[in-house]
């Protein structure tokens, strides 16, 4: 069978490719693609206790899962994206918060509450020039939907719009905005934090931060 194999980030750049395939015999599992995955590129195994494997957009932790002809596999690096339904971007162009925030004002909202995150000049004692984002886009989106459908059952009646920009991002530049009005603040407050956090955790958006002394990606520590 044929599998799909797509890379990102630092797996990208270690591969030396954005996609490729894979024959395995039928019924072979995650665990076996990811072995042949590291035999055809060694730079990428000491990655492994660092990423995370997607099959057909859901994230998948059991390597002994059975892999299915035409099946896209994703590996993911840490990752650093109308009304009343929650509005959702992955942009290429300058974000504008004020603009992202009016998507979720109302007459019947007496809590209005926006995080706008910007690329800051340093990380720590290091001199930050400029960052480069990426994603997986469909997985991503879809991630980011079912961010904002658990924030919606949390905090019913909430309106939210949550974009994030990608490519590359010079200092002071918006990098995303979430925005989340309710009928009174503390909801706000709560679930605009909820959103923020759960994107920075599971969301496949890469972050490479492009130094005065070199470059990193995001969340593979020093």
């Amino acid at each position: 069978m044929h599998i799909t194999v797509l890379y990102f980030a630092i797996a990208r750049e270690r591969a030396g490719l954005d996609e490729g395939a894979i024959t395995l015999p039928d019924g072979a599992t995650l665990g076996e693609l990811i072995a042949e995955v590291y035999r055809q590129h060694p730079a990428l195994a000491p990655l492994d206790p660092h990423v995370r494997w997607a099959v057909d957009e859901v994230f998948a932790s059991d390597r002994g899962l059975a892999l299915t002809d035409g099946a896209v596999v994703a590996l993911i690096p840490p990752v650093s994206g109308g009304m009343p339904g929650p509005e959702i971007a992955l942009t290429d162009a300058p974000l504008d918060p004020q603009a992202i925030e009016a998507l979720v004002c109302a007459p019947d909202r007496g809590g209005v509450v926006t995080f706008t995150g910007r690329v800051r000049d340093h990380t720590g004692p290091h001199s930050v020039v400029r960052l480069e984002y990426e994603a997986y886009r469909p997985m991503a989106a879809r991630v980011m939907g079912q961010i904002c459908d658990e924030a919606l059952a949390r905090w019913p009646g909430a309106r939210i719009a949550l974009h994030h920009r990608l490519g590359v991002l010079p200092v002071g530049e918006a990098a995303v905005v979430v925005s989340v009005s309710t009928p009174h603040r503390q909801a706000a407050f709560e679930a605009c934090q909820y959103i923020i956090d759960r994107l920075k955790e599971d969301v496949p958006i890469f972050k490479k931060e492009i130094r005065a002394d070199g470059s990193v990606w995001v969340g593979l520590g020093p």
